[in-house]
């Protein structure tokens, strides 16, 4: 749906496989206005009367008490809508302000006012349907949202008024009534259309009818009860984002029909409480959907979902907390730290300069109008939203961290994306001169629950989407994420702070989605996913992706690639250092009679800018679009404003001293692995891969650039093996003196052990797949393990990311005397040889860490 200004607040509807743009819509168009007028404005009159006369409500039985405190909270909701008094002279609220007036006055001028009329829009035709009814809702809270706005050309409308009374009653009598049976789509009947009702009707409650709120709070009260069940579905609970979703829709409509105990249950499904907790908000788990102490965030069971459910449960949580604070039904549930919490474990490492890293988006990457700086942007607001009622320590923290991100983010502006209410949140933190901005996030995160992993330089970020049986590869589904096949084999997003554009800038509607950064891939055809109605995800067979995490800036991952619909396996591993990532594949197999690549690197140049030179070997290459060439035996590669890239030898590979055969690539002059390079122009449309009913993209063309590097491995390869190393942010020199110097050695490449060495930094990191031994480093089983040697001692840390061992013993290669440090699940056993026992049973893939001398 034509929406400019997709970005929620106080929440993001954008997002969730169930929450579409058309949550998004209704809460982007509620929170570009300012103060609301007419019926609001007379609330917010009243909210501020019983400021004063809260000072003696302890004079009150509960009862007065009570309704006093319904006419604050509705004003409250209202302001959450709408925001508060700002000066219209201020460039940023003018802005937000005339995007809610073009954006209201196109629906009002489409708006069906006739009598025989079929539907409110032609283009939301029969009303009856629920995606319509549920699209006609967040319309019509746009309308209702710039008639409560002063200063836009519907403002205070006698006219507008009375056709939005008009237009509810068509609803309710056409679509969206307690005689109807749920039909299609279960989230427009519980979530997505009550949601905008129960805000519609907060924004024009003064003017409401008993009889016309009775009616559309009874609709509501039938197909969102409760926030613990699923109405079609009586014995599913719910959890994460739709539970916080429903909390709201119930809490709304308690506020509307002044019940207490609707409120009360309201609060309390945050918590679980009628379910003892199972399915709280504030409560880590360990499976399935929910926050897990490492940071991760998983939603429909298995799918990484940091960056839209996760936030939505972040904002929907947030504004009950705020909505109901110093109230009779204020959130006081102990564990609310646990929300809290995930700010700084779940969201902060995730999020690059204002931007939501797309590996934790699930399907929501194919959506036009849901990109990874609108869902960005919604984390900030809804992080600046908990902020002000959150203790001061993570308030302070919080400020800082939002306010280091909107700076850097020049090139999706952070105050252009958003409305009234945190644009008024952000410009506060903007102008503090208290706070200070902090500095981008650095370090390694590996997210066992969810198979991510997460690696930050002050200058770029990498993110790896893994996958197992426990974590989907891709969820599809109601139209979305149509050419989701690779996603979660191994692709690489590589975040530089030079180009926030990469996979913002039309990445998804143009790119080859068989030749993603990172993937090992078989070149056959593949059918859209996704297009029938309802959701689902694929999980490949294997065990292993994760990886572990040392001293905060080191860390190794791997991968099984077990490919779905072909032969095709792999070893994948990838070790991050302080500036580079090495990538490593052994055992690549397949038997289908088709080509398998690697694919090295396929970075989006844009629609237009100069061209970026790429240079082999020190030979700079054609800039013409369609140029093509293979390079046999290539050691580096550099692409002007990405950095460089790194082809080493290797134990077995073609190019090594000691074994000068083929490891089962396409032979090139002298038998070696081929390196292949392609300038390309791309054309496409996000129609072609999101058809959803209220997500569906445009079927515009848009044009973008490319430049892709890849490794041919040939036909049905046998053992085949590859290593490249990323070297972000280098230039061409650098890149040359690297390749030359070879500070980071790759000691093992193999379906055994694949392992590294740099020695400058005195670390040592393998994963194994099999027990066996690496640089004098020996494991008993499969597992990751990485060692670091410096003048202060010795620092190891071990994780089993197929979760498949119970005990995993490491030797180290060199002696030590003493353990100063280790965690309760590691036993060291000193000497020459000395030998770390770790439990790593039951621990889910996390790391286990030892400090020893």
């Amino acid at each position: 749906m034509p929406l400019p200004l997709p970005l929620p607040l106080p929440r993001s509807g954008s997002t969730g496989p169930s929450r579409r743009t058309l949550l998004a819509a209704g809460a982007a168009s509620a929170v570009v206005s300012a103060t609301a007028a007419g019926g609001a404005a007379s609330a917010a009159d009243r909210e501020n009367a019983h400021n004063t006369h809260d000072d003696t409500h302890d004079t009150h039985d509960a009862h007065d008490a009570h309704e006093t405190a319904y006419d604050t909270l509705l004003a409250r909701a209202a302001t959450q809508l709408t925001g508060g008094p700002f000066d219209a002279t201020d460039p940023d609220f003018a802005a937000a302000l005339k995007t809610l007036d073009t954006l209201a006055t196109t629906w009002w001028r489409r708006l069906d006012r006739s009598a025989g009329r079929a539907a409110l829009w032609a283009d939301l035709s029969p009303a009856s349907d629920p995606g319509n009814f549920g699209q006609s809702y967040t319309r019509l809270r746009t309308l209702a949202t710039a008639w409560a706005t002063p200063g836009t050309s519907l403002a205070d409308s006698a006219e507008v008024i009375e056709a939005l009374l008009d237009a509810l009653r068509f609803l309710h009598s056409t679509g969206y009534h307690p005689g109807r049976t749920e039909t299609g789509n279960w989230w427009f009947w519980e979530i997505g259309a009550p949601r905008a009702l129960m805000d519609t009707c907060v924004l024009l409650r003064a003017r409401l009818s008993a009889e016309d709120l009775a009616a559309y709070t009874a609709t509501v009260a039938k197909f969102c009860p409760d926030p613990d069940r699923r109405t079609n579905v009586p014995s599913l609970s719910e959890t994460g984002a739709n539970r916080a979703d429903k909390a709201v829709i119930v809490a709304l409509r308690g506020l509307l029909i002044r019940d207490g105990a609707t409120v009360a249950l309201a609060r309390d499904g945050l918590s679980d409480i009628r379910g003892s907790g199972s399915n709280s908000l504030f409560k880590y788990v360990t499976s399935g959907d929910g926050f897990y102490e490492d940071g991760s965030f998983v939603q429909h069971g298995s799918v990484a979902y940091t960056g839209t459910y996760g936030s939505v449960l972040l904002g929907g949580a947030g504004q009950l907390i705020a909505l109901l604070a110093d109230s009779p039904w204020a959130v006081s549930d102990p564990k609310t730290s646990v929300l809290y919490d995930a700010v700084d474990r779940t969201f902060a490492p995730v999020i690059f300069d204002g931007l939501m890293m797309d590996a934790l988006r699930g399907r929501a990457i194919s959506r036009e109008k849901a990109r990874d700086h609108h869902d960005g942007a919604a984390a900030l607001s809804h992080i600046l939203q908990l902020a002000s009622g959150a203790p001061d320590s993570y308030a302070r923290r919080w400020r800082a961290l939002v306010k280091g991100w909107i700076r850097r983010n020049g090139t999706t502006p952070y105050l252009g994306l958003v409305g009234i209410p945190a644009l008024a949140r952000a410009k506060a933190v903007l102008d503090d001169p208290a706070i200070p901005a902090t500095d981008r996030l650095t370090g390694h995160f590996v997210f066992a629950g969810m198979d991510r992993v997460v690696h930050r330089r002050p200058g770029w970020a990498l993110t790896l989407s893994l996958s197992s049986k426990r974590i989907a590869a891709y969820e599809a589904g109601n139209g979305e994420n149509l050419h989701g096949w690779y996603t979660g084999d191994g692709m690489t997003y590589l975040y530089d702070g030079d180009d926030l554009g990469q996979f913002g800038d039309g990445f998804w509607a143009t790119v080859d989605p068989y030749r993603l950064p990172g993937t090992t891939v078989d070149t056959r055809a593949r059918a859209d996913v996704g297009t029938g109605a309802g959701t689902g995800t694929y999980r490949p067979k294997n065990a292993v992706a994760g990886g572990a995490a040392l001293d905060g800036g080191y860390g190794a991952a791997a991968m099984e690639l077990l490919a779905d619909g072909s032969t095709l396996r792999a070893h994948k591993a990838w070790f991050c250092l302080d500036n580079v990532v090495v990538a490593l594949g052994a055992g690549i197999s397949a038997s289908d009679g088709r080509t398998i690549e690697t694919v090295v690197e396929n970075r989006n140049l844009h629609a237009a800018g100069p061209t970026r030179a790429l240079t082999v070997d020190g030979h700079r290459q054609p800039g013409h679009q369609g140029w093509t060439a293979r390079f046999d035996h290539a050691r580096w590669a550099h692409l002007e404003g990405t950095g460089g890239y790194v082809f080493p030898t290797y134990p077995g590979s073609p190019a090594s001293p000691a074994s000068p055969f083929s490891p089962g690539g396409p032979a090139g002059a002298d038998g070696g692995l081929g390196l292949r390079a392609l300038r390309e122009e791309r054309t496409g449309s996000w129609r072609d891969i999101n058809t959803g009913a209220d997500t569906g993209g445009g079927t515009t063309p848009l044009t973008r650039r490319y430049l892709t590097l890849w490794l041919d491995h040939g036909t049905s390869p046998s053992t085949a093996a590859y290593a490249y190393v990323l070297l972000p942010g280098a230039t061409a020199s650098a890149t040359a003196a690297w390749a030359q110097a070879r500070p980071v050695r790759i000691v093992a490449n193999d379906t055994t052990a694949q392992a590294v060495e740099a020695r400058r930094a005195g670390l040592l990191a393998a994963h194994f797949w099999r027990p066996g031994t690496a640089a004098g480093l020996t494991a008993s089983g499969p597992g990751t393990v990485l060692v670091r040697r410096d003048h202060r001692g010795v620092s190891v840390a071990v994780a089993d990311p197929g979760r498949t061992e119970a005990t995993l013993r490491v030797e180290l290669p060199f002696p030590i005397r003493e353990v100063r440090r280790a965690d309760d699940t590691v036993t060291v056993t000193l000497g020459r040889r000395p030998v770390l026992t770790v439990q790593v049973g039951g621990s889910r893939g996390r790391t286990h860490t030892a400090e020893v001398v």
